[in-house]
């Protein structure tokens, strides 16, 4: 019978069974190579990499532009592009000749010096989301563990807080929840927090402008982290207001806010906060920006940045915790300048968008057509669909409408047929390299996935 998500579950279980049993017949090199990496802690270089429908993880042989191939030799119009990381696409050509021209020709990987390729980026940056001062790291975790302990060193305030089932990375002060009586809880699963969450951070429902108040109203908040729109529990947008809301909360309540736009720059050239008109103190961004290779950064307000310079008792050359010798190196910042200047332009992001759209409109006329209690949401060149209608308003409700086994059929039934989601939720990016034609064999997949099963 059918249930919320408008499915047979025995047929979903049927279903599900023959795909695994088909992923293992195209993926005989792939299962071997899992089989024999045993002293790779879970079988795999980080362990995240075994959220798989398939039951072992894909092995890549080749990666460009949107195309993805395997070491079994199937190759996938790839949607997933590195949960973000290959936004740009696989090595673009002006980040690769950019990345070869520093390591084969000038040399120098790591050298704890400045490059002007710094200088330009940070240029860039202040450019596209309105920030003036610019610092890097090698991951949007470490620009948002940095970001925070700047302020709450200026703040003198020892808490943080975060909405419910947000993704900031592993930032300790980030893994909580609402939990089911209204209050703050520690996240399910939380791997070997170093304190009790609740004694670091706040909490809030994402859209819930009552709730964030009365948290700010303990006065003891240094920070507000987010992303101005939720996106590894699933796409949830902003109503109209909260984000100005949010503004005029944090304001009125002497709370710095940092805008955390790693997954959000899919919303344009300069992500969410140039879209929307926002105006944090602080900016946080990963991924995306170094086209594949290893990159963070955070820029700071000119207010912000006076005053943390201003402050002597502040160690902030030596060993002050916004360090890190390996941080913005001149491979990174090379490949970042390719990136920002050649790659991911506004003309490309308009390209983006355009296709994403086209994907957002195409599943929509599908779910419609089956009368799924389903939705479509777009965030720039990023689309998901969720199993719910209407989409959810906050991450509880959104982690609420989680489906793993259909999720699984669904991506497993896709990789089968040549199209790579990304594994943690049935997100699909798009790239300069993404074309029409990879989103209509999207579609024509999916329909042929929902027509077997409904």
């Amino acid at each position: 019978m059918p249930t919320e998500s408008g499915v047979d579950r025995s047929r979903l279980a049927s279903l599900a069974a023959r795909e695994r049993a088909l992923f293992a017949d195209r993926h005989p090199r792939s299962a071997e190579a899992y089989g024999r990496a045993g002293h790779l802690f879970g079988r795999v270089p980080m362990t995240w990499m075994n959220k798989t429908a398939g039951g072992f993880p894909v092995y890549v042989a080749t990666a460009r532009g949107a195309r993805v191939t395997d070491i079994d030799g199937n190759e996938y119009a790839d949607f997933c592009l590195g949960d973000t990381g290959a936004m740009a696409g696989h090595s673009p050509a002006p980040v690769v000749e950019a990345v070869t021209n520093r390591l084969a020709t000038l040399g120098g990987a790591s050298t704890m010096l400045p490059t002007e390729d710094a200088a330009v980026v940070g240029d860039e940056l202040a450019r596209r989301f309105g920030l003036p001062y610019w610092s890097f790291a090698l991951t949007a975790t470490d620009a948002n563990r940095w970001a925070i302990r700047l302020l709450r060193a200026v703040s003198g305030r020892p808490k943080i807080l975060v909405n419910s089932y947000c993704y900031h990375g592993s930032v300790d002060e980030s893994l909580i929840v609402v939990g089911p009586d209204g209050r703050g809880a520690s996240r399910e699963g939380n791997v070997g927090a170093p304190t009790e969450v609740t004694r670091t951070s706040r909490v809030a429902e994402f859209n819930d402008l009552e709730g964030l108040e009365r948290e700010l109203a303990h006065g003891d908040v240094a920070a507000v982290l987010m992303e101005p729109a939720l996106t590894n529990i699933g796409i949830v947008l902003p109503q109209p207001g909260y984000l100005a809301g949010v503004r005029e909360l944090t304001r009125r309540h002497g709370t710095y806010l940092i805008n955390d736009e790693t997954h959000t720059f899919s919303a344009g050239p300069g992500g969410a906060t140039a879209a929307w008109n926002l105006e944090p103190d602080v900016l946080t961004i990963g991924k995306a920006i170094g086209g594949g290779i290893p990159v963070g950064a955070y820029g700071l307000s000119a207010a912000l940045a006076d005053t943390l310079l201003s402050r002597t008792d502040l160690d902030l050359v030596d060993m002050g915790g916004v360090g890190g010798t390996l941080a913005g190196n001149p491979v990174s910042m090379a490949a970042t300048r390719a990136t920002l200047t050649s790659v991911l332009t506004p003309s490309a992001f308009d390209g983006m968008i355009a296709t994403a759209t086209a994907f957002a409109d195409g599943i929509s006329k599908i779910i419609g057509g089956h009368g799924l209690p389903w939705s479509v949401s777009r965030l720039g060149a990023r689309v998901e669909y969720r199993f719910a209608d209407p989409a959810p308003l906050n991450g509880t409700q959104s982690a609420a409408t989680a489906d793993a086994e259909l999720e699984d059929f669904l991506h497993v039934y896709l990789a089968n047929r040549g199209i790579m989601l990304t594994p943690f939720h049935n997100m699909a990016l798009m790239s300069p390299a993404t074309t029409l034609a990879d989103v209509e064999r999207h579609h024509e997949v999916f329909a042929a996935a929902l027509a077997e099963l409904l």
